[in-house]
């Protein structure tokens, strides 16, 4: 599948590079001192839980970019189910290249599954309706363009990626500002200044805010850790002004619920901070 746009080469170079450079150091003492230079081997990648599969691109490049020489035979693709016993690919080369890699490649590919298993389970809930499922910033650090990566190959959308790509003024921006108006006055002042084309999205608590939200004609309001019914009347006040966004503590057993309101997008953090890793094997090919 077709990577989000996030997902460069510059950026997986980065991450692969200072990955690596964590855990070899000055050399995988294990590896060098029990497996021969010119040793080739295969391993096998063995799923061991039901899953949406993700990281398998990523793998496929960790190995490439640590040992060019190395090859991968892929029989499950990123976004595809796989249950237990499933053999995902085969890398085959030099012992020493996959025995260093191995632990890297299980790392990203256990996380990226589990956050991509839970996306596609909490997206279905969806079905139906025309409201997308939102991450969030709630990110590991150093890992958040893996933990969205997946979040895409379960089937989310990804929300802004960081600080940089759009202006969310939440509560503290609000407070500090003393209210709505004013924070989207010194947002758009800001944007006119700088020059950048950014979207605003203004956090709201109550409806009285968001009536003063609707009025700055912001780009997308937030209704934040609101009841349904309080969802419900927010959507019918903003009547299609903008794009609505339901955030604050999202649930499962809610989303249908949430989803029924009209509200354009449904955020969850717990898609990155919450989901359980997939048990995944690097076994060798006897």
């Amino acid at each position: 599948m077709k990577r989000p746009k996030y997902v460069t080469d510059k950026v997986l170079k980065h991450f692969i590079k200072n990955a690596l450079e964590e855990d070899i150091q000055d050399g995988d003492h294990s590896t060098l001192a029990t497996i021969p230079e010119d040793l080739q081997q295969s391993a096998k990648l063995l799923v061991k839980e039901n899953c949406i599969l993700a990281g398998v691109e990523l793998a496929e490049i960790i190995f490439k970019t640590f040992d060019k020489n190395l090859q991968t035979d892929i029989m499950i693709q990123d976004g595809q189910t796989a249950k237990v016993g499933d053999i995902a690919f085969t890398v085959t080369g030099s012992a020493r290249s996959i025995l260093s890699t191995e632990r890297l490649v299980l790392n990203c590919m256990q996380r990226m599954s589990g956050i991509a298993t839970m996306t596609h389970d909490w997206d279905s809930r969806l079905i139906g309706s025309k409201t997308k499922l939102l991450d969030t910033r709630k990110t590991t650090p150093n890992f958040r363009v893996c933990e969205k990566w997946a979040v895409a190959i379960g089937g989310g959308t990804n929300h802004r990626y960081g600080l940089y790509d759009m202006i969310m003024l939440k509560d503290n921006h609000i407070d500090y500002n003393g209210s709505i108006a004013n924070a989207v006055k010194m947002a758009r002042d800001y944007i006119k200044q700088s020059g950048k084309k950014l979207k605003i999205e203004v956090e709201t608590r109550n409806l009285e805010e968001v009536r003063e939200a609707l009025k700055t004609k912001a780009d997308r309001i937030m209704l934040d850790n609101m009841s349904v019914a309080m969802m419900r009347e927010a959507v019918e006040i903003i009547n299609g002004s903008c794009e609505t966004e339901a955030s604050g503590g999202i649930t499962r057993g809610q989303l249908t619920a949430i989803a029924e309101t009209g509200v354009t997008y449904i955020s969850a953090g717990a898609l990155t901070h919450s989901a359980k890793n997939i048990d995944l094997s690097l076994k060798a090919v006897k």
